[in-house]
């Protein structure tokens, strides 16, 4: 049974929404300040345009324009539009126990040592102030979660007027305006995954619809909500007990798609929910988020130790059951399929003609992104890595790739392997950097850091 916060706690969400009318008009920026980083992994799943004012080196000595710390635990990666960087975390009033790298078993989850305050943060991308800071919530979390993950994971989303959060841990949905004001909350439902592992699937948007996966174990959905009041555009319901992979807006030369995965299902839905297309053969926890490339949309999961860990490249145009049959390794919609190149918690990159796998031991590998076809296997970034769940980015011909010990592994991108250097960083790092304007915003377990060449301000 769903445990409910105190009513004082409701009703300040409540009198949080409910804004004047002055306060929810457009408050988009006048001048827009060159490219933008909206979203988990940008808008090209983490494959960035050339610049040469991309750093390649950094430490806690070099090229750090600046460093600031962010109160609490919170595993959301930054989005960035002009001079507004957002994140989110979940302060606790208690001392809880610092997560620390490796894999661990599913089954370790844990409670909240104290009441937790749900926050929403914007820096200035400039001088890493912080503008402001907003309190949606405070109270016990519902739930428990694994002790990797945080009440925080959900990355926000922005349209360039509003910012809008998501916090599975409390089922609680916002839309806030650039200046920090609330404009709506809605109230999803806080709902335990299997294994009591909490939550991290981050929302998705795609014109006037927010889009939220919202699966557990008692009464999975997807859900559009209209981004400007919050109202239920639709809801469908979805056979499962736990995702925390982003759904994707896949718009191919047919029509557009939402692409989501999971354990019993990887189904895609019309912009209506109504469902175009599924097919089984994923592992037992489904976290990497799908993306597209060359008319493709790829697919993965990789449970350690499953006997399924697979990725899956699929063509346009979709309909019904599209599931491999024995023995099949593509089909009419399926262009190509890999059993076990599948990752945990990572989600690949395509960047150039490759498709780079970083399994989450610290092995890389890279095929070929429109065949299928391995290029080269696992090879080692190190021999005493911790473990990766942070995302791979690339750009300037290179790959980047975030260990759990503060390590950016520099690779040559293209079919030959060659590590070029190591960056290193003094915490622990799960979110995923955003890449633009010649810096990366990179945060840790209580930094976050904006990350460029000397002389760039």
């Amino acid at each position: 049974m769903r445990r409910r916060l105190p009513v004082s706690f409701a009703f300040a969400a409540l009198a949080l929404a409910a804004v004047s009318a002055d306060d929810q008009g457009p408050q988009r920026p006048q001048v827009t300040q060159g490219p933008q980083w909206p979203m988990f992994r940008g808008t090209q799943a983490g494959a960035v345009a050339d610049d040469p004012a991309l750093p390649d080196t950094w430490s806690e000595k070099e090229n750090i324009v600046w460093k600031v710390p962010i109160p609490g635990l919170g595993w959301s990666s930054p989005i960035v539009w002009d001079d507004h960087i957002f994140l989110t975390s979940a302060v606790s009033e208690g001392k809880e126990a610092p997560p620390a790298p490796g894999l661990y078993d599913e089954h370790d989850h844990i409670k909240a040592a104290g009441e937790q305050r749900w926050k929403v943060y914007d820096i200035e991308f400039k001088t890493g102030k912080v503008r402001w800071q907003r309190e949606l919530q405070k109270g016990l979390p519902p739930l428990l979660r694994h002790v990797k993950n945080s009440y925080a994971s959900e990355t926000a989303v922005t349209d360039g007027e509003r910012v809008y959060v998501y916090f599975g841990s409390l089922g609680l949905v916002a839309a806030l305006n650039f200046k920090g004001t609330v404009i709506w909350t809605k109230d999803l439902g806080a709902y335990n995954t299997q294994v009591e592992l909490g939550t991290g699937a981050s929302p998705a948007l795609y014109k006037d619809r927010l889009i939220i996966v919202h699966d557990n174990t008692k009464e999975s959905n997807i859900v559009a909500l209209d981004k400007r009041t919050g109202k239920e555009i639709w809801k469908t319901a979805r056979d499962e007990t736990g995702n925390w992979s982003t759904p994707f807006l896949w718009e191919n030369d047919v029509r557009t798609e939402i692409v989501t995965t999971g354990t019993r299902r990887v189904r895609s839905y019309d912009l209506d929910g109504k469902l175009l297309w599924e097919l089984r053969g994923m592992s037992e926890l489904t976290i990497p988020s799908p993306f597209s490339k060359f008319g493709l949309v790829y697919i993965s999961s990789g449970y350690p130790g499953g006997a399924l860990r697979p990725v899956y490249a699929i063509r346009p145009g979709a309909t019904g059951d599209i599931s491999l049959k024995q023995g099949e390794t593509s089909n009419a919609y399926v262009a190509w399929h890999q059993p076990l190149l599948g990752t945990y918690n990572t989600s690949a990159l395509v960047y150039g003609n490759y498709y780079y796998t970083l399994l989450d031991r610290g092995f890389l590998l890279c095929h070929d992104a429109r065949t299928g076809q391995q290029i080269y296997g696992r090879q080692r970034l190190s021999a005493d890595t911790s473990g990766f769940t942070a995302s791979p980015w690339a750009y300037n011909g290179k790959i980047f790739l975030l260990s759990e010990d503060g390590d950016t592994y520099v690779v040559q991108a293209g079919p030959e392997f060659k590590i070029l250097g190591r960056n290193s960083l003094d915490q622990m790092p799960l979110a995923t950097p955003a890449v633009l304007r010649g810096s990366l915003v990179m945060r840790t377990q209580s930094n976050l850091y904006r990350i460029a060449k000397q002389g760039r301000s």
